[in-house]
């Protein structure tokens, strides 16, 4: 009732709001007649199907389109066959209740039971009228009989034998001293309106209703339908009100009262019970479990607590043994209920300590038996299945035996931990193989790969794919060797291999790279070696017969190819023109001028090779070699200024003959000096 209540927003109406109820026999249309007098939605009954219930207990709702605010009760129909013996209790308090709250009442009968001594409603309205002047205080009500399927019999005729019939019940109620001669009209303004028959007649009847309906309009107003309001409640008390009308009707002896039994077994049992939940609470030994469990784990938990709890209950059973059966074990289960949830926390503190104690058991077992040399896969495996049964175990020595707890949320999370361990374990030994064969592929990569760019030539990217292919080859075979003892799927593992090789093109592409952003110096190196060593390596002595542009040329060409050799990655089967489109455009000049209409190095990407396999771009050689030239330059300059300097002080000797002369000539005077 309170959400009801806040949805209508009946607090914000202070004063200014009317109630209205509706009571009757069973399917004479009372819902049907308050939906189309009102605008609601009550249930209405299926003609189709037969008269039966309808509406069952007590239905309130909003009136649609009236002001004020306007409440309209739909109760129950009387004499209804779904109740059975309690049907008469409940048509009295219902209707009581209804009368009790109300300012207006719609009595809705059949117009062939005016005038009928065993007529409905005729039982129910002696019974209010009696019950009502004993509970409350005179309050005036508006009854409003409404006669359904009216006959030709004009109304005229039809109210005052039914007012006749409302007054022999009204004296024939027993009444207080205080209101023995009081005239019905004291209690109530008795309205009386007729209509014609909805399924025969539906349009007169729905005229009827709507004229009917503008009655409802400003109904507390002086002189309206409402009557009087004295002693009306405030609307934001409403709901409190009713209630506690209700419940003063529910408690009334003559209409509904638990047997004297009920009641006693009732209020006993359940103090029997309270006195045995604090009787628990205090145990010195169930206090004991209760703070050593939040530390540790405890031996014997389940028959220990389940032992306290049998005693607990049991002295429950012994002293409620004679109260009524259905209250004792109603309240029993009760009494269980309430133990449980005390040592609920306990057990799950309890389910706590054998998860994290496995747990740490189970990372100490399979370390062990990985540092042991068993296989990955078989020790996670054994491990696993090893502690899961230790901790099924443990969880059936600490269940309780007055309990049904489910402990697969805890087992569900070991597993979940233990899985978790077995994973980042098997990704750090992953981590660990792959960095092991990273690094000897490294080992095995740098210095080979080194040495073939110094001495670069013809073959030397076939050397160096000869030498990854071999040793590429060597480490995967190895990694797939160690990787057999893990569990892990084909797909990953292919991955984890590709991985490795990919890593292994890395180390060569990224020494390549490496040894391009020095080309220059190497080829400097280069050709400084050629230009001062003979072809036994003898360093040259410029005499002045040596041929000092062809050595240049000779040099600068063998620089030139390891320029061309360092300018693109080669590790895959394809052929490339670099080398002779350096020579075309830096060495043959003079002869490819008239052949080639632009520059060939004009361009940052080299015909068939790609970026991504690109070291030095055409531009980049060409500035390259430029910068070469000019820094190689100097050393040709030495050279030849050496070899003429040699050729002018082979000029101040004098000639072969004259030398020859002077041996001969001078033979005898060298031999007397030496006399």
């Amino acid at each position: 009732m309170e959400k009801f209540m806040k949805d209508v927003k009946l607090a914000e109406c202070g004063l200014s709001y009317a109630v209205v109820s509706i009571m009757g026999p069973q399917s004479s249309g009372k819902s049907t007649l308050l939906n189309y007098l009102f605008k609601t939605d009550f249930k209405e009954m299926d003609a189709f199907k037969g008269r039966s219930q309808t509406t069952k207990g007590i239905w309130l709702a909003k009136c649609v389109g009236i002001e004020p605010c306007t409440l309209v009760m739909d109760l129950e129909g009387t004499d209804g066959r779904e109740r059975g013996e309690d049907d008469t209790a409940f048509e009295k308090q219902s209707a009581l209740f209804a009368l009790a709250i109300s300012d207006i009442v719609l009595i809705n009968m059949w117009c062939h039971d005016i005038g009928r001594e065993q007529a409905a409603n005729k039982p129910l309205l002696k019974t209010v009228f009696q019950v009502m002047m004993r509970l409350f205080s005179p309050r005036k009500t508006t009854l409003m009989f409404v006669i359904r399927d009216k006959t030709r019999t004009p109304l005229e005729n039809l109210e005052p034998v039914l007012r006749e019939d409302i007054q022999k019940i009204w004296d024939s109620v027993p009444k207080p001293e205080a209101h023995k001669g009081t005239p019905l009209s004291e209690f109530f303004n008795v309205e009386v309106v007729a209509l014609s028959s909805f399924e025969e007649k539906e349009e007169q009847f729905k005229e009827q209703v709507a004229s009917l309906r503008e009655r409802f309009f400003h109904s507390i107003a002086p002189g309206g339908l409402a009557g009087d309001r004295r002693g009306v409640v405030p609307a934001s008390g409403f709901s409190f009100s009713a209630q506690q009308i209700w419940k003063i009707i529910k408690e009334n002896k003559d209409l509904d009262l638990p047997a004297h039994k009920v009641m006693v077994a009732t209020v006993r049992c359940e103090e029997i019970s309270t006195e045995k939940l604090a009787s628990f609470v205090a145990n010195e030994e169930w206090c004991h479990i209760e703070q050593a469990v939040q530390t540790q784990p405890i031996s014997g938990f389940g028959n220990k607590l389940s032992s306290i709890l049998e005693i607990c209950l049991s002295e429950y059973d012994a002293e409620a043994i004679y109260f009524d059966d259905g209250v004792r074990s109603m309240k029993r289960k009760h009494l269980e209920e309430k133990l449980l949830q005390v040592v609920q926390p306990a057990y799950q503190s309890m389910l706590g300590h054998m998860r994290s104690g496995t747990l740490n058991k189970f990372k100490e077992a399979f370390d062990k038996a990985l540092n042991e040399g068993e296989g990955f896969s078989a020790a996670a495996q054994r491990c696993t299945d090893s502690f899961m049964a230790q901790f099924d175990e443990g969880c059936g020595d600490a269940s309780v035996q007055q309990a049904d707890w489910d402990s697969s949320k805890m087992r569900e999370k070991l597993q979940r931990d233990m899985d978790a361990h077995v994973t980042a374990v098997c990704d750090t030994k992953l981590s660990e193989l792959s960095s092991l064969y990273e690094k000897k592929l490294n080992g095995a990569l740098l210095g080979p790969v080194d040495a073939l760019f110094d001495g670069a030539n013809d073959d030397t990217w076939p050397a160096i794919k000869r030498l990854l292919r071999r040793e590429t080859k060597l480490a995967v075979a190895g990694l797939s060797l160690d990787l057999a003892s893990f569990d892990i799927d084909e797909r990953n593992k292919a991955k984890m291999l590709e991985s490795l090789e990919d890593y292994a093109r890395g180390v060569v592409e990224s020494k390549a790279k490496e040894e391009a952003g020095r080309v220059l110096i190497h080829m400097k190196d280069r050709f400084t070696t050629l230009f001062h060593h003979d072809a036994d390596s003898m360093p040259r002595v410029w005499t002045g017969k040596e041929d000092i542009q062809a050595i240049t040329k000779m040099a600068r060409s063998a620089s030139l190819k390891l320029l061309a050799i360092m300018a693109a990655i080669r590790l895959d089967d394809k052929t490339d023109h670099i080398e002779k489109t350096l020579a075309i455009a830096l060495v043959d000049t003079k002869s490819a001028k008239g052949k080639i209409s632009e520059d060939p190095l004009a361009s940052s990407t080299w015909e068939e090779v790609p970026s991504s396999e690109t070291l030095i771009t055409p531009v980049q050689c060409k500035s390259l070699w430029r910068q070469f030239n000019t820094e190689t330059e100097y050393t040709v300059t030495q050279a030849i200024v050496a070899q003429e300097a040699n050729n002018r002080n082979n000029k101040w000797l004098p000639p072969p003959w004259a030398v020859l002369a002077l041996v001969i000539l001078g033979f005898n005077e060298f031999m007397t000096l030496l006399r």
